[in-house]
């Protein structure tokens, strides 16, 4: 893969050959999730996309983001290649009013061998796809934690024996995320990837939701509600395609250099579509 590339996309091209630590491990995945959206509007153009890490970095490389199956999948290729110990894991996210279960909508990663101060066991819960939930990694240790304005709570998982549970904050967008220690491969994802691509049922094909988050909180975009959480709290709804447009490359970091003015009006008009029906009372 193109690591100096990738590198230089979230803006460390010192680390090339930097050397593997918790530190660094810190600052990789901290860039990642300042510099790279969750996002999944390649559904919305109507490109298909797959599980493979290789193809995911590419597209983060070329400019995009996007959802766990991407983000994760490429930041353990990117991690792999710099020396870390990397591991992929079966999750599983609980939606709020949902049941938890190691359902394979979720790509977790876990390192290990990197001992800290606050971490002497040095195994790392590594998480770039959960939307508006880690900053940074957590150390594999049950306890609470606070990154931001967002608390969270990691213990021993009540579904997936010998595993772990992810508590997110109250105010975050889903209840948690379990997930086994058994390790994996992309194939165990594929299904679901396809699912959750083209299922009417998938919140993915439902509404088109765009997250990014920082120190102080998390920017989420969902169809034409621009809001944020933390730092700043608002919402906004964004009524011409001028002011989405904007919002995508300001506040997320989207230019979508790579998307035609034909398909970006497309696209607004699919989404304009989708508000209307929402304001009438239809599916959010």
């Amino acid at each position: 893969m193109n690591t100096a590339g990738y590198l230089r996309r979230i803006g460390l091209p010192s680390l090339l050959n930097a050397p593997v630590s918790a530190e660094n491990l810190r600052a990789l995945h901290i860039a990642h999730i300042e510099k790279v959206s969750y996002e999944a509007l390649e559904i919305w153009l109507g490109r298909p996309t797959t599980v493979d890490p290789l193809e995911s970095a590419e597209r983060i490389i070329g400019g995009r983001g996007g959802y766990c199956f991407h983000l994760n999948g490429a930041f353990s290729a990117l991690a792999t290649a710099l020396g870390y110990d990397m591991t992929r894991h079966v999750g599983g996210v609980q939606n709020r009013g949902g049941e938890p279960g190691i359902t394979a909508n979720h790509l977790v990663l876990t390192v290990r061998g990197l001992p800290s101060d606050d971490n002497p066991g040095g195994e790392w819960l590594v998480d770039l796809g959960l939307g508006d939930a880690l900053h940074e990694p957590l150390p594999l240790v049950a306890g609470t934690y606070r990154q931001g304005p967002f608390e969270y709570v990691l213990r021993p998982s009540e579904v997936a024996p010998g595993g772990w549970r992810f508590d997110h904050d109250r105010s975050g967008s889903f209840q948690g995320m379990d997930f086994g220690l058994a390790p994996t491969d992309m194939s165990a994802f594929a299904e679901m990837h396809h699912h959750l691509c083209t299922s009417p049922t998938s919140g993915f094909v439902r509404v088109a939701s765009i997250q990014r988050r920082d120190a102080w909180g998390v920017d989420s975009l969902r169809g034409l509600v621009l809001s944020r959480i933390g730092a700043g709290a608002n919402s906004v709804t964004l009524s011409t395609a001028q002011d989405y447009y904007a919002a995508l490359a300001d506040i997320f970091l989207l230019p979508l250099d790579d998307v035609s003015a034909a398909e970006k009006e497309k696209l607004w008009r699919r989404l304009h579509d989708a508000h209307e029906v929402w304001l009438a009372g239809g599916p959010a």
